[in-house]
Protein backbone atom coordinates (compact mmCIF):
# COMPACT_ATOMS: atom_id res chain seq x y z
CA UNK A 1 0.00 0.00 0.00
CA UNK A 2 1.34 3.08 -0.95
CA UNK A 3 2.22 5.89 1.64
CA UNK A 4 -0.38 8.45 0.93
CA UNK A 5 -3.01 6.03 1.51
CA UNK A 6 -2.31 5.14 5.08
CA UNK A 7 -4.41 7.55 7.45
CA UNK A 8 -2.35 8.84 10.13
CA UNK A 9 -3.82 10.26 13.69
CA UNK A 10 -2.27 12.31 16.27
CA UNK A 11 -1.73 9.84 19.75
CA UNK A 12 -4.81 10.05 21.77
CA UNK A 13 -3.93 7.84 24.64
CA UNK A 14 -2.50 7.96 28.12
CA UNK A 15 0.36 10.79 28.04
CA UNK A 16 3.40 10.30 30.62
CA UNK A 17 3.58 12.83 33.46
CA UNK A 18 6.35 15.42 33.11
CA UNK A 19 7.83 13.93 36.14
CA UNK A 20 8.15 10.51 34.65
CA UNK A 21 9.71 11.90 31.47
CA UNK A 22 13.16 13.41 33.60
CA UNK A 23 13.30 10.02 34.54
CA UNK A 24 13.09 8.69 31.24
CA UNK A 25 15.65 10.93 30.36
CA UNK A 26 18.16 9.88 34.07
CA UNK A 27 17.38 6.43 32.74
CA UNK A 28 18.90 6.31 29.59
CA UNK A 29 21.51 9.10 30.75
CA UNK A 30 22.39 6.31 33.44
CA UNK A 31 22.52 3.50 30.99
CA UNK A 32 24.92 5.87 28.85
CA UNK A 33 27.35 6.81 31.92
CA UNK A 34 27.94 3.45 32.85
CA UNK A 35 27.76 1.62 29.56
CA UNK A 36 31.83 1.98 29.03
CA UNK A 37 33.92 -0.65 31.05
CA UNK A 38 36.13 2.40 32.26
CA UNK A 39 33.36 3.66 34.47
CA UNK A 40 32.64 0.55 36.80
CA UNK A 41 36.59 0.01 36.74
CA UNK A 42 37.13 3.82 38.05
CA UNK A 43 34.35 3.28 40.63
CA UNK A 44 35.84 -0.22 41.92
CA UNK A 45 39.48 2.19 42.42
CA UNK A 46 37.34 4.64 44.39
CA UNK A 47 36.26 2.00 47.00
CA UNK A 48 39.96 1.58 47.58
CA UNK A 49 40.54 4.24 49.86
CA UNK A 50 37.35 3.18 51.93
CA UNK A 51 38.00 -0.29 52.43
CA UNK A 52 41.65 1.22 53.71
CA UNK A 53 39.93 3.69 56.12
CA UNK A 54 37.52 0.28 57.05
CA UNK A 55 41.00 -1.47 57.64
CA UNK A 56 41.83 1.79 60.13
CA UNK A 57 38.60 2.01 62.04
CA UNK A 58 38.54 -1.77 62.94
CA UNK A 59 42.42 -1.18 64.17
CA UNK A 60 41.73 1.20 66.01
CA UNK A 61 39.03 -0.14 68.15
CA UNK A 62 41.06 -3.25 68.12
CA UNK A 63 43.95 -2.89 70.35
CA UNK A 64 45.38 -6.68 70.19
CA UNK A 65 45.33 -6.35 66.54
CA UNK A 66 46.95 -2.45 66.66
CA UNK A 67 49.51 -3.62 68.58
CA UNK A 68 49.98 -6.53 66.49
CA UNK A 69 50.54 -3.99 63.17
CA UNK A 70 52.57 -1.12 64.70
CA UNK A 71 54.83 -3.77 66.89
CA UNK A 72 53.06 -1.78 70.44
CA UNK A 73 54.18 1.58 68.68
CA UNK A 74 50.76 2.96 69.62
CA UNK A 75 47.61 3.81 67.45
CA UNK A 76 45.56 6.62 66.30
CA UNK A 77 42.11 8.20 66.77
CA UNK A 78 38.91 7.94 65.02
CA UNK A 79 37.72 11.50 65.27
CA UNK A 80 36.90 14.46 62.85
CA UNK A 81 40.06 14.90 61.41
CA UNK A 82 39.69 10.96 60.48
CA UNK A 83 36.70 11.81 58.86
CA UNK A 84 38.02 14.84 57.21
CA UNK A 85 40.64 12.86 55.26
CA UNK A 86 38.14 10.44 54.38
CA UNK A 87 35.87 13.44 53.20
CA UNK A 88 38.43 14.64 51.49
CA UNK A 89 39.40 11.79 49.96
CA UNK A 90 36.41 10.98 48.26
CA UNK A 91 35.46 13.82 47.41
CA UNK A 92 38.62 14.33 44.82
CA UNK A 93 37.92 10.91 43.99
CA UNK A 94 34.54 12.62 42.69
CA UNK A 95 36.42 14.78 40.64
CA UNK A 96 37.73 12.39 38.69
CA UNK A 97 34.47 10.12 37.95
CA UNK A 98 32.95 13.75 37.25
CA UNK A 99 35.82 14.57 34.33
CA UNK A 100 34.53 10.98 32.80
CA UNK A 101 30.97 10.52 32.96
CA UNK A 102 29.84 14.39 32.71
CA UNK A 103 31.10 14.66 29.18
CA UNK A 104 29.57 10.99 28.57
CA UNK A 105 26.24 12.86 29.10
CA UNK A 106 26.20 15.81 27.31
CA UNK A 107 28.87 15.88 24.81
CA UNK A 108 27.84 12.81 22.68
CA UNK A 109 24.26 14.28 22.16
CA UNK A 110 26.09 17.63 20.67
CA UNK A 111 28.63 15.99 18.43
CA UNK A 112 26.20 14.13 17.06
CA UNK A 113 23.41 16.69 16.69
CA UNK A 114 21.21 14.74 18.35
CA UNK A 115 19.77 17.52 21.01
CA UNK A 116 17.14 19.11 18.47
CA UNK A 117 15.77 15.26 18.36
CA UNK A 118 15.26 14.78 21.64
CA UNK A 119 14.22 18.38 22.63
CA UNK A 120 11.58 17.43 19.64
CA UNK A 121 9.57 14.94 22.14
CA UNK A 122 7.91 16.14 25.09
CA UNK A 123 10.52 17.06 27.10
CA UNK A 124 11.73 20.94 28.08
CA UNK A 125 15.85 22.27 28.50
CA UNK A 126 14.84 22.28 32.07
CA UNK A 127 13.48 19.03 32.50
CA UNK A 128 16.31 17.13 30.01
CA UNK A 129 19.74 18.90 32.46
CA UNK A 130 17.53 17.74 35.37
CA UNK A 131 17.54 14.27 34.27
CA UNK A 132 21.27 14.47 33.67
CA UNK A 133 21.98 16.16 36.34
CA UNK A 134 19.98 13.52 38.65
CA UNK A 135 22.21 10.72 36.68
CA UNK A 136 25.17 12.58 37.78
CA UNK A 137 24.16 13.23 41.23
CA UNK A 138 23.58 9.82 41.59
CA UNK A 139 26.82 8.51 40.61
CA UNK A 140 28.76 10.81 42.51
CA UNK A 141 26.72 10.42 45.93
CA UNK A 142 28.14 6.39 45.51
CA UNK A 143 32.03 7.62 45.56
CA UNK A 144 30.80 10.52 48.36
CA UNK A 145 28.46 10.55 51.53
CA UNK A 146 27.41 6.81 51.12
CA UNK A 147 31.12 5.36 51.67
CA UNK A 148 31.26 7.94 54.33
CA UNK A 149 28.02 7.70 56.49
CA UNK A 150 28.66 3.61 55.92
CA UNK A 151 32.09 4.43 57.33
CA UNK A 152 30.60 6.38 60.51
CA UNK A 153 28.16 3.99 61.08
CA UNK A 154 31.24 1.09 61.28
CA UNK A 155 33.03 3.54 63.81
CA UNK A 156 29.80 3.44 65.93
CA UNK A 157 29.45 -0.64 65.66
CA UNK A 158 33.07 -0.83 66.54
CA UNK A 159 33.42 1.24 68.77
CA UNK A 160 33.29 0.13 72.46
CA UNK A 161 32.16 2.91 74.02
CA UNK A 162 28.79 4.82 73.00
CA UNK A 163 30.04 6.82 69.97
CA UNK A 164 27.74 7.51 67.59
CA UNK A 165 25.17 9.89 68.89
CA UNK A 166 28.20 11.79 71.10
CA UNK A 167 29.56 12.64 67.46
CA UNK A 168 26.26 13.60 64.89
CA UNK A 169 27.92 16.44 63.87
CA UNK A 170 30.37 14.55 62.18
CA UNK A 171 27.48 12.75 60.30
CA UNK A 172 26.24 16.15 59.54
CA UNK A 173 29.20 17.56 58.23
CA UNK A 174 29.75 14.65 56.13
CA UNK A 175 26.36 14.47 54.63
CA UNK A 176 26.46 18.27 53.72
CA UNK A 177 29.98 18.78 52.94
CA UNK A 178 29.46 15.71 49.93
CA UNK A 179 26.12 16.93 49.10
CA UNK A 180 27.69 20.97 48.25
CA UNK A 181 30.47 19.26 46.46
CA UNK A 182 28.17 17.00 44.43
CA UNK A 183 26.29 20.05 43.19
CA UNK A 184 29.17 21.97 42.20
CA UNK A 185 30.55 19.21 40.42
CA UNK A 186 27.15 18.51 38.88
CA UNK A 187 26.92 22.08 38.12
CA UNK A 188 30.49 22.49 36.54
CA UNK A 189 30.14 18.83 34.55
CA UNK A 190 27.52 19.66 32.71
CA UNK A 191 28.05 23.21 32.05
CA UNK A 192 31.50 22.88 30.76
CA UNK A 193 30.77 19.40 28.80
CA UNK A 194 28.01 21.46 27.36
CA UNK A 195 30.43 23.73 25.64
CA UNK A 196 33.12 20.71 24.54
CA UNK A 197 32.02 18.76 21.85
CA UNK A 198 35.16 16.99 22.30
CA UNK A 199 35.02 14.38 25.00
CA UNK A 200 38.21 14.41 25.78
CA UNK A 201 39.26 17.92 25.74
CA UNK A 202 35.72 18.33 28.19
CA UNK A 203 37.72 15.96 30.30
CA UNK A 204 40.79 18.09 30.58
CA UNK A 205 38.59 21.26 30.61
CA UNK A 206 36.69 20.09 33.73
CA UNK A 207 40.37 19.56 35.60
CA UNK A 208 41.05 22.71 34.41
CA UNK A 209 38.75 25.08 35.86
CA UNK A 210 40.21 23.70 39.46
CA UNK A 211 43.73 23.42 39.12
CA UNK A 212 44.17 26.56 36.68
CA UNK A 213 41.85 29.44 38.78
CA UNK A 214 43.78 28.61 42.23
CA UNK A 215 47.18 28.84 40.83
CA UNK A 216 46.47 32.11 39.77
CA UNK A 217 44.61 33.07 43.20
CA UNK A 218 47.84 32.03 44.77
CA UNK A 219 49.74 34.97 42.29
CA UNK A 220 47.08 37.35 43.09
CA UNK A 221 47.48 36.78 46.89
CA UNK A 222 51.72 36.22 47.35
CA UNK A 223 51.62 39.51 45.35
CA UNK A 224 49.11 41.47 46.95
CA UNK A 225 49.44 40.18 50.25
CA UNK A 226 45.84 39.51 50.66
CA UNK A 227 43.54 36.52 51.32
CA UNK A 228 40.81 37.15 49.02
CA UNK A 229 43.24 35.39 46.16
CA UNK A 230 42.14 32.26 47.61
CA UNK A 231 38.45 32.92 46.43
CA UNK A 232 39.77 31.63 43.18
CA UNK A 233 40.98 28.24 44.64
CA UNK A 234 38.25 26.10 45.39
CA UNK A 235 40.14 23.47 46.74
CA UNK A 236 41.37 25.22 49.38
CA UNK A 237 37.93 26.91 49.55
CA UNK A 238 36.48 23.36 50.09
CA UNK A 239 39.18 22.67 52.29
CA UNK A 240 38.04 24.96 54.95
CA UNK A 241 34.58 24.69 54.76
CA UNK A 242 34.96 20.77 55.40
CA UNK A 243 36.87 21.73 58.20
CA UNK A 244 34.24 23.84 59.73
CA UNK A 245 31.05 21.72 59.02
CA UNK A 246 33.28 18.70 60.75
CA UNK A 247 34.26 20.92 63.57
CA UNK A 248 37.94 20.13 63.16
CA UNK A 249 40.49 22.57 63.88
CA UNK A 250 41.77 25.42 61.45
CA UNK A 251 44.70 24.38 60.19
CA UNK A 252 45.10 27.87 58.58
CA UNK A 253 46.66 30.91 59.83
CA UNK A 254 44.36 33.55 60.79
CA UNK A 255 45.03 35.96 58.10
CA UNK A 256 44.22 33.03 55.80
CA UNK A 257 41.09 31.86 56.91
CA UNK A 258 38.19 33.49 54.79
CA UNK A 259 34.77 34.01 55.96
CA UNK A 260 32.03 31.23 55.69
CA UNK A 261 29.98 33.78 54.08
CA UNK A 262 32.50 34.50 51.32
CA UNK A 263 33.00 30.88 50.67
CA UNK A 264 29.14 30.32 49.77
CA UNK A 265 28.90 33.23 47.96
CA UNK A 266 31.58 32.09 45.40
CA UNK A 267 30.08 28.97 45.45
CA UNK A 268 26.48 30.24 44.49
CA UNK A 269 28.11 32.65 41.62
CA UNK A 270 29.80 29.69 40.08
CA UNK A 271 26.50 27.70 40.41
CA UNK A 272 24.69 30.61 38.55
CA UNK A 273 27.17 30.90 35.90
CA UNK A 274 27.22 26.88 35.02
CA UNK A 275 23.05 27.76 35.16
CA UNK A 276 23.61 31.06 32.53
CA UNK A 277 26.45 28.62 30.08
CA UNK A 278 23.44 25.35 30.17
CA UNK A 279 20.85 27.92 29.22
CA UNK A 280 22.71 29.23 26.52
CA UNK A 281 23.88 26.14 25.05
CA UNK A 282 21.32 23.47 25.18
CA UNK A 283 18.91 24.48 22.46
CA UNK A 284 16.55 22.77 20.57
CA UNK A 285 17.56 24.35 17.16
CA UNK A 286 21.60 25.35 16.46
CA UNK A 287 21.84 27.85 14.07
CA UNK A 288 24.79 28.34 11.87
CA UNK A 289 25.79 31.41 10.45
CA UNK A 290 27.83 31.54 7.23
Amino acid sequence: MSVYKHEYRAYAGTLTPPRARIGVVARYAWDQAWSSRVTPGLFVLTMLPAIVFMVGIYLANNPLAMSLVTHGSGGFAINAAFFLKVLQTQCWLALVMTAWIAPRLVSFDLADNALPIVLSHPISRTGYVLGKFITLFESLSLVTWVPCLLLFVYQGYSSPRPWMLANLRIAGGLLLGALIWIVLLCFLGLALSAWVKWRVVATGVIFAVFFVPAGIGGIVTAILHTRWGFLLNLPFMMTELWQFLLGTTITLRPERVLPLSAILIVLLIACGICTLMLNARIRGREVVRG
